[in-house]
């Protein structure tokens, strides 16, 4: 029998052992990387062994355990035989039988990073629903997929935002890089992640920046902007949808707000990218230092400008920011960088893949399109059912206060509630026909932008962005049709959008074929 060494924490044999596969199987994603918290190669090896598992070879897999922060540990495995397509690997178990190959396509549970999944959510959405609609992960977080159910959770003030409160803290702690990157956030965490009073006080420094009416009065820059990035590739008969719209359109406009110098709006984008790999429930080892590296170097660069600011005040958002730190002690000045920091970043990540994943949705659903392109009276109407039909935040978490029923199932206190909004976006209960494209659906109650206090500060502004950059796309390149490449999605699994959208289009005749270098 194999000597098994103590554990750091309690929770990781059996997360990996209880893991919901059928009870004889353990698949992992070869690419996509399952949470299991075990330190090193030799623990999944033995593990593995004792449960007949044939292991050979060796590949690279990060692990973290889940709350909102997460720790991280090194995993190298890799499960005898593959058998899928999909990156996934099959285990074998031993039996007084002999050798009984097992299948996964009668498992339910939540795994976001099998690529399958990755793809297209919604069919493990629908079954969630439909057979353990609260559901129970092996690690003890719950997932939530009705909508009502995901309703509730955002708008229950004993639910809490601040991965603090999760019971599962102490056990990150057991990671060096999560320590850092705890004892760092802890000092000034953004206002999405603390609950009132400081999150009342924190969002309403900035409220008025981002009201209907205050970003009605950014439509005629968002309107110049969108049509000088389409002036540059209108003679080409070929773009990439993100490259040249989706991502320029809202960060020109955030940085614009904050006053970063279109010089530095290359870093800010590369920091960005980086950043995001945070709010996902995996990363990488190498994408997690690279991560934190970003983290450090857009703090330290947001440091300087807010120096900057207050030596030589303009009439930018950071510049009424800074007074308020100035003159009302209403924001330290770590709440200050953590506040720009999400609000650069928070700021347009959502509003790229809405533009990038509605414009695929359009594309793949010619009768909608055409709706729209005949009445742009629509497009109010077709940006929520962009939101709705494929989430730009797939999922948000929420940890117990105190100990609550949801759905019939007791949460106790300080356990990790995951509300997946892409399923909760799919419910019968709640939206009929939910498959369906239909953009002129009403009502059309979705939670694409969360619900609660917690509601997304920038949807008046990702929602007007999205209507006039999707609006313009269809009225400058009407014949607009999917390239040649597939579109390929980013490597996140909380934020669903493209990494690339190529599209050809017929290149318009007259004054609108002159491309612009301007």
């Amino acid at each position: 029998m194999t000597t098994r060494r103590p554990r750091p924490t309690p929770i990781a044999r059996s997360a990996f052992a209880d893991y919901r596969f059928p009870p004889e199987v353990i698949v992992v994603a070869v690419r996509w990387n399952l949470r299991f918290g075990l330190q090193s190669y030799r623990d999944v090896e033995e593990l593995l062994a004792e449960r007949g598992v044939e292991v050979f070879g060796t590949q690279t897999l990060s692990a973290r355990l889940m709350s909102s922060t997460l720790g991280c540990s090194r995993l190298n495995a890799r499960l005898h035989e593959p058998r899928r397509s999909l990156c996934a690997v099959r285990g074998v178990h031993r039996t007084g039988e002999g050798e009984v190959p097992m299948s996964t396509s009668d498992t339910l549970a939540f795994n976001p990073f099998l690529p399958e999944v990755h793809e297209d959510p919604y069919p493990l959405y629908r079954r969630l629903r439909a057979e353990d609609p609260v559901h129970r992960s092996a690690l003890g977080f719950w997932v939530l997929t009705r909508h009502a159910d995901v309703l509730a959770v955002l708008r229950d003030p004993r639910m809490s935002r601040d991965p603090r409160r999760s019971e599962r803290l102490e056990l990150l702690r057991s990671s060096t890089e999560v320590d850092d990157l705890l004892a760092s956030e802890e000092a000034a965490p953004s206002m999405l992640f603390v609950d009132p009073p400081d999150h009342t006080r924190l969002r309403a420094l900035v409220n008025k920046a981002f009201t209907p009416g205050a970003v009605e009065r950014l439509r005629p820059r968002v309107e110049a902007i969108v049509a000088g990035l389409l002036d540059r590739v209108v003679g080409a008969g070929v773009m990439d949808v993100v490259e040249d719209v989706a991502y320029p359109l809202p960060v020109t406009v955030v940085c614009e707000l904050f006053g970063v110098p279109e010089a530095d709006r290359d870093r800010f984008r590369a920091w960005s990218r980086e950043l995001v790999r945070l709010l996902d429930p995996l990363v990488a080892a190498d994408a997690l230092e690279r991560a934190l590296q970003a983290r450090l170097g857009l703090r330290g660069y947001l440091r300087g400008l807010i120096a900057e600011r207050r030596a030589y005040p303009t009439g930018d958002l950071l510049t009424a920011l800074v007074a308020a730190e100035d003159q009302g002690h209403q924001l330290s000045e770590a709440e200050l960088v953590s506040m720009c920091v999400l609000l650069l970043v928070a700021g347009h990540e959502t509003t790229v893949n809405l533009i990038a994943n509605g414009t695929l949705a359009l594309l793949r659903h010619p009768e909608a399109r055409a709706s729209l392109q005949a009445d742009s009276a629509l497009a109010g109407s077709a940006v929520e059912e962009l939101l709705r039909y494929d989430s730009p935040v797939q999922f948000t978490s929420r940890h117990a206060l105190a100990d609550l029923d949801i759905g019939g199932c007791r949460v106790r206190v300080g356990e990790s509630v995951v509300a997946v909004l892409g399923a909760a976006n799919r419910d019968p209960a709640q939206f009929p026909d939910p498959d369906r494209l239909d953009l002129a659906r009403a009502p059309n109650r979705h939670v694409a932008f969360g619900g609660g206090i917690h509601f997304c500060l920038g949807a008046p502004l990702a929602r007007t962005e999205a209507r006039i950059a999707i609006s313009a796309l269809l009225a400058r390149l009407p014949g607009l049709e999917l390239g040649p490449q597939p579109p390929v999605r980013r490597d996140t699994v909380t934020l669903r959008g493209l990494a690339s959208l190529p599209v050809t289009f017929p290149v318009p005749s007259g004054r609108d074929a002159v491309r612009s270098d301007g």
